[in-house]
């Protein structure tokens, strides 16, 4: 992966990557933004909906590479691109998702009110650049935030995490319990804005390892609802955190030494800041609880938490939160 920092590198990156005619995909907040690119797409949708897909990928088709610019489902609608046109694609995250470090992604059907997953996107390049965070408002700030600290806080204890998935992990934690206080106090605040995207950095970076419990419940969540991923994982960490605690104590213990506060109660203070903290907040009917818990259960990322959740098991940490 090359990694730089600053958005005038990102004709370095294309070149290193021999990519000379590359296709933007982003959304209309972005359109004025200028880059060293051949075409614009501005019609990625939330959740990478499967018609922004498709329309991106018609104009793929004249292009040699892509460039993603905006927050996870700019991210996700570019990687189904990669794989369907073979393309290499170079991420400009300006959100703290951390789509940017996998091959993986979800495509939300709204139709079925499913998201359906992807795999093999050919993820080669990233460009951070921290003044293009400063648009981000207070919630999408603070759930995509506490998305990436479900990064770091998952990878700890899933079955192919390493020790330097580790050491990126406990980075992240700390770096984002430390600045995203900070940044929510003050929106403007280029340093403070600085450390976090360097916290959900390293973030991304242990995502690549899996995900577990926490992560299966907010994918669940949103796609059948469509609600803000960030916000759903920010829900369901600590009701997973605390259902994991029994089998993953030391992880727990090393997330909460590098957080400086118990992991699970740290996450809903901070969610607290900014965002609606219950399901219901969301008009998640408590009805459907049931079958979304069967619906988690099968997800992969339920399967590779330490502890098996059954759905009844999943069905009562959503009924606590909800």
């Amino acid at each position: 992966m090359i990694v730089r920092w600053g958005l005038e590198s990102l004709e370095e990156v294309l070149a290193e990557l021999s990519v000379t005619s590359p296709l933007l995909i982003t959304e209309e907040l972005w359109q004025e933004t200028e880059l060293p690119v051949a075409q614009r797409f501005h019609g990625a949708r939330p959740h990478a909906e499967i018609t922004g897909v498709r329309e991106a990928a018609e104009l793929a088709k004249d292009a040699d590479g892509l460039v993603a610019l905006g927050g996870g489902s700019v991210m996700d609608t570019t990687k189904a691109v990669s794989v369907q046109a073979d393309l290499p694609m170079v991420s400009i995250p300006t959100t703290y998702a951390g789509a940017e470090w996998t091959p993986f992604f979800g495509v939300r059907n709204e139709q079925t009110r499913t998201k359906d997953a992807g795999f093999d996107a050919r993820v080669e390049g990233i460009v951070y650049e921290p003044k293009l965070t400063l648009r981000m408002p207070a919630q999408v700030t603070a759930g995509t935030a506490l998305n990436a600290l479900t990064h770091c806080a998952e990878a700890l204890y899933v079955p192919d995490r390493t020790e330097e998935s580790d050491e990126h992990a406990l980075q992240g934690a700390a770096l984002i319990a430390r600045h995203l206080p900070a940044v929510l106090d003050d929106l403007e605040d280029l340093d403070a804005r600085t450390g976090l995207l360097e916290g959900a950095m390293h973030g991304g970076a242990a995502l690549r390892v899996g995900m577990g419990l926490g992560h299966a419940m907010a994918q669940s969540l949103g796609g059948r609802y469509g609600v803000p991923h960030g916000a759903m994982n920010a829900i369901c960490l600590p009701p997973a955190l605390r259902f994991n605690a029994d089998v993953a104590g030391d992880e727990i213990a090393r997330l909460a030494e590098a957080m400086g506060a118990d992991p699970a109660a740290r996450t809903e203070e901070l969610a607290a800041i900014a965002l609606d903290t219950r399901l219901r907040d969301y008009d998640i009917p408590r009805d459907d609880l049931g079958e979304l818990s069967a619906a988690t259960a099968e997800r992969g990322a339920a399967k590779a938490n330490p502890r098996v959740a059954t759905t009844d098991e999943i069905h009562r940490l959503f009924d606590s939160v909800w």
